[in-house]
């Protein structure tokens, strides 16, 4: 274990016993509860998955030794939105270190372009575009391991009837399966919110991104529920999981506003967590979002956050 990590583990310790010492004040949650000093962090409940480089003050640069280092703090998976834009060295280096510490990828970014019409268009050009990206994504997949790719279907047309543009999506979701499929990637459909961060945007909600993976009906596209764009969108957060969980593919987290760690906004985390937890699942949860913190004490408190909404009785 190199001394950076010593440090934090130390330190979290340290910050541990604070928390015994004033559980009226700060909650003690059963990880800060049954903790020896000597014990390593228990692995959290969930597989909630840090980006390589979230803990950069206390793990470095490199992204071995940030999967090394997340791992000895409990976390179980890790994500990498620019993994594509990798070097083909470091993609197979840090395959092989998840795989070493039995780690879980999260969904890569394979196509993203916020600025442009692509999906809702009937045109040869965006399914030729499509198709060359499917077959980068496969290249990827086949050297990590990873076993999802998200793709978000860009703005919406304005000349061109919604309806229309909902069925050109699907049928180039279509396409992108049947390149996809064969190799066992599974696409994952991002709705991002309108209000704050993506004005512009054809997908946007868990309904309109459910029924669109519905009318696909590949078991190779499905939705990855980012629960922070979703409460600015439309809120009633459970039972918008529940009512789509069959086409529900991995998630993203953060709390709002302000897009940071759960506890600094208005999404009580705990019993969402709960609730995913209670359903079996096993996929990732991606911790896409800031620090309200800067320097290692933002990554401590980061680190508690995750332990504090881990907390729920199971």
């Amino acid at each position: 274990m190199n001394k950076s990590r010593r440090d934090f583990l130390r330190m979290a310790t340290t910050a541990g016993a604070a928390f015994i010492a004033a559980p009226a004040v700060m909650g003690s949650g059963p990880f800060i509860r049954k903790m020896k000093a000597t014990e390593p962090p228990a692995p959290f409940k969930l597989k909630y998955a840090p980006s390589i480089g979230m803990f950069r003050e206390h793990a470095g640069a490199d992204p071995i030794d940030n999967i090394k280092f997340c791992y000895d703090q409990g976390f179980r998976a890790m994500f990498d939105n620019g993994l594509p834009g990798r070097s083909v060295e470091d993609q197979v280096k840090i395959a092989n270190e998840m795989n070493r510490l039995g780690m879980l990828l999260g969904p890569f970014v394979l196509y993203a372009d916020f600025a442009v019409t692509s999906f809702v268009l009937n045109k040869p050009e965006v399914r030729e575009m499509l198709a060359g990206k499917m077959k980068e994504g496969i290249e990827v997949a086949k050297r990590t391991g990873a076993k999802w790719a998200l793709m978000v279907p860009g703005r919406y047309d304005e000349r061109l009837h919604r309806d229309f543009q909902t069925a050109n999506v699907i049928d180039n979701l279509r396409l992108c399966c049947d390149i996809a499929e064969p190799a066992g990637l599974t696409i994952v459909l991002e709705p991002l919110n309108t209000l704050r961060n993506h004005p512009g945007l054809f997908l946007t909600g868990i309904p309109q991104a459910y029924s669109i993976c519905r009318a696909v009906n590949r078991p190779s596209c499905k939705i990855v529920n980012d629960i922070y764009h979703q409460q600015i969108t439309e809120g009633n957060l459970i039972p918008n999981i529940e009512a789509a969980w069959d086409e529900i593919g991995a998630f993203h987290c953060g709390d709002n506003p302000g897009r940071n760690e759960p506890g600094t906004g208005e999404i009580n985390f705990r019993n969402v967590f709960k609730y995913i937890y209670s359903r079996g699942y096993q996929g990732a949860i991606c911790m896409e979002h800031g620090k309200s913190m800067k320097g290692k004490e933002g990554e401590l408190k980061l680190l508690q956050a995750y332990r504090d909404a881990d907390s729920f009785e199971i």
